[in-house]
């Protein structure tokens, strides 16, 4: 029996490494399983392509062999594999259990915790107010028409601030319609089941307190939708895209609101075939739920979108040095626009085409929660209230905005 190498684990975070004297790749695991961070030096970079559950170790040392024009030893091969083992990036035993005991703690945990406090936010309540007011100040021209959602980015705050500020000053004014009513925030899963939606009991602690999640709302989508849904998705452990929602309208409105926390995989399907989401069974159940969950609840629901638009250059797999507002940045803008326009129109079938059309270059973030929220909310339409793009590192660009949208 040939004894092949473990498999290297798919949706890692590969970014060059930022340490100067380190030179190589920086490897990580998004979903937290283990909180080891690796650099991976240059001589071993083609080792880890390897890593593919289809090579032996010896063609992997004929390949080291190869890189530095003598023959490769052997031992340091070894130490190498066993570091990736023993923290968790690669599909071995030693992975699946870490795995495992992830899930049962996320499972036995009240509450939904803060993984991005002190990070992409302060983890102070002082320093948070503070800082989040500052975002907030810019002056946004009062609107008194009333709204039904909003569409925010799920990007860093320090980049895309501005956009936050668009989005979340829109509900000045609103603290007192908002108050017992549920928020339902559809987030981005990026690291979710395709096709599926995942949701969660477990009420959302923050710096700022605890915001209690629609039980009721949750069980009645399970009953309905069951299929299509991932109960207690441990990727909600991990997401951002709901949680810097909920720091907002925290800020905003403060604690007395409900959350309906919604992540949206991936229409994996769609992409591949060119057919609308709703063709699957399991999608198509899942919007009719939450299109009569609106019809019923009307006034008592608010919509919150958390999601992120393009995604152009090294880090997202594209060979430009991309920009911000430069060169092929320029053109990018437009189709986000293009795309936008679509949306605000309450278009679903003209929208999905241009964002399935090449299978996405622009590489879309936010494209799930927007097309569910146009399925759940019939004859919505939408206003742009601001756009932006942002050079997430020197040679990659991430660009976001700040949606309305309003009834019929």
């Amino acid at each position: 029996m040939t004894n092949y190498l473990p498999r290297l684990r798919s949706a890692l975070d590969v970014f060059p490494s930022p340490v100067e004297d380190q030179p190589g790749l920086l490897i990580r695991d998004p979903f937290r399983y283990t909180e080891d961070i690796l650099i991976i030096p240059p001589v071993f970079i083609s080792a880890l392509q390897m890593l593919d559950g289809r090579h032996t170790e010896t063609e992997v040392q004929n390949r080291l062999t190869q890189v530095i024009g003598r023959p490769f030893p052997i031992h340091p091969l070894h130490e190498f594999v066993e570091v990736l083992r023993m923290s968790g990036f690669l599909e071995t035993e030693e992975f699946n259990a870490m795995r495992a005991q992830k899930h049962a703690e996320f499972a036995a945990e009240p509450f939904r915790l803060p993984s991005h406090a002190g990070a992409a936010y302060p983890d102070s309540q002082v320093e948070l107010r503070s800082r989040l007011n500052n975002y907030l100040m810019t002056i946004v021209p009062p609107n008194p028409a009333p709204i039904l959602g909003i569409a925010a980015p799920h990007v860093s705050p320090e980049g895309g601030w501005q956009c936050y500020a668009a989005a979340y000053n829109r509900l000045r004014g609103l603290k007192d319609k908002l108050q017992g009513k549920t928020i339902v925030i559809l987030g981005t899963s990026h690291y979710g089941e395709p096709e599926k939606f995942g949701l969660t009991r477990k009420s959302f602690q923050t710096p700022y307190g605890t915001i209690e999640t629609n039980m009721e709302l949750v069980d009645w989508l399970m009953k309905r939708a069951g299929d299509a849904i991932n109960i207690e998705d441990y990727c909600h452990s991990v997401e951002h895209s709901i949680e810097l929602q909920v720091v907002f309208l925290q800020h905003m409105l403060g604690n007395d609101f409900k959350i309906l926390p919604v992540l949206c995989g991936a229409f994996v399907e769609s992409f591949m075939s060119g057919k609308l989401p709703e063709t699957g069974d399991g999608v198509r159940n899942f919007f009719e739920a939450l299109g009569e969950m609106q019809e019923q609840q009307g006034d008592n629901l608010f919509w919150v979108l958390g999601i992120d638009l393009a995604h152009i250059g090294q880090r997202y797999g594209d060979p430009l040095e991309a920009r911000a507002e430069q060169g092929y940045l320029q053109e990018v803008r437009e189709k986000d626009y293009e795309r936008m326009q679509q949306v605000c129109a309450g278009n679903s079938g003209e929208f999905f085409e241009l964002v399935v059309r090449d299978y996405d270059p622009l590489k879309w973030c936010g494209f799930t929660p927007v097309y569910t929220f146009m399925q759940a909310v019939k004859g919505a339409h939408g206003e742009v209230l601001k756009y932006d793009q942002w050079n997430i590192d020197e040679s990659s660009v991430v660009s976001f905005t700040a949606m309305e949208f309003a009834g019929k």
